[in-house]
């Protein structure tokens, strides 16, 4: 019997390559929470969706470099210049995107010295890249091991019944995410009379979406100022002009964190 031809991307299949976004967006955000409680003193969200705990840009970095750092694995100079390009690549491409998409920006490095339109720096870049050599050498190889000792276990049909759910939630929550960006968005900006791009036609789809009560009521209900800033506590915008837009200014009462630290009593 002729063996059935499993679809790949650059020889991985397309079913571990899910596999680690998952296992990856996981752990950037487990990185992020760690790194916002030592850096700001604050615990606050560093997930990507509205639901689940997932930071995108770290499964999407990891699964680009998996995809085209692991023919360099045995030259860490290769794997760093390729990671801080790679990385860079991939950070500048979801900022843009979001902007352009969601009308809305993750990060801003506009502060940082050697920035190329505040969506990536030099310091980030080469984190990128000595992240890529600790990845690729000493990460990556453990996690498959852990996915080849789970399949060794775990029947493939039931791996892939659970990795197709976890997709379709992904999915799902993707959408409802960029619905609920760009009802926050129209909402602050009719609220605050906020200095947008195409802001007539912002206004115009406010009134459209918000001049339904029921409609309205739903999105204040699932997607209201206190679930949006507590999920993206950093989300911002840009004005026309470049000036940046933080919407936590515009949430009054509601802290974008759910703790802060006092670190001066330890």
């Amino acid at each position: 019997m002729e063996e059935k031809k499993k679809f790949t991307i650059l020889g991985i299949s397309v079913w571990r390559l899910v596999a680690y976004f998952m296992i990856y967006s996981f752990a950037g955000y487990v990185v992020e929470t760690i790194f916002s409680i030592f850096s700001k003193g604050t615990l606050e969200s560093r997930q990507s969706f509205l639901y689940g705990p997932f930071s995108g840009i770290y499964g999407i970095g990891a699964i680009v470099m998996i995809l085209f750092l692991r023919y360099f694995n045995k030259n860490n100079n290769r794997l760093f210049i390729g990671g801080f390009i790679v990385g860079s690549i991939v950070e500048y491409t979801i900022s843009l995107l979001a902007e352009l998409i969601l009308h809305v920006k993750w990060w801003d490095y506009s502060d940082k010295p050697f920035n190329i339109a505040g969506r990536i720096c030099v310091y980030y870049s080469i984190f990128w890249g000595f992240l890529a050599v600790y990845f690729m050498s000493y990460v990556h190889p453990k996690v498959d091991r852990l996915i080849e000792k789970i399949k060794s276990k775990i029947s493939i049909k039931k791996i892939k019944i659970i990795t197709s759910a976890v997709t379709a939630f992904l999915v799902i929550d993707c959408v409802l995410t960029a619905y609920a960006l760009e009802m926050f968005l129209i909402r602050k900006v009719h609220d605050y009379d906020l200095d947008v791009a195409n802001k007539e036609y912002v206004l115009e789809k406010y009134d459209k979406v918000y001049g339904n009560e029921k409609t309205a009521n739903f999105i204040n209900t699932f997607f209201g100022d206190r679930k949006m800033i507590k999920t993206f506590p950093n989300l911002k915008t840009v004005s026309p002009n470049g000036n940046i837009i933080y919407f936590d200014m515009y949430v009054d009462g509601i802290e974008p964190y759910y703790y802060k630290f006092n670190f001066s009593k330890i």
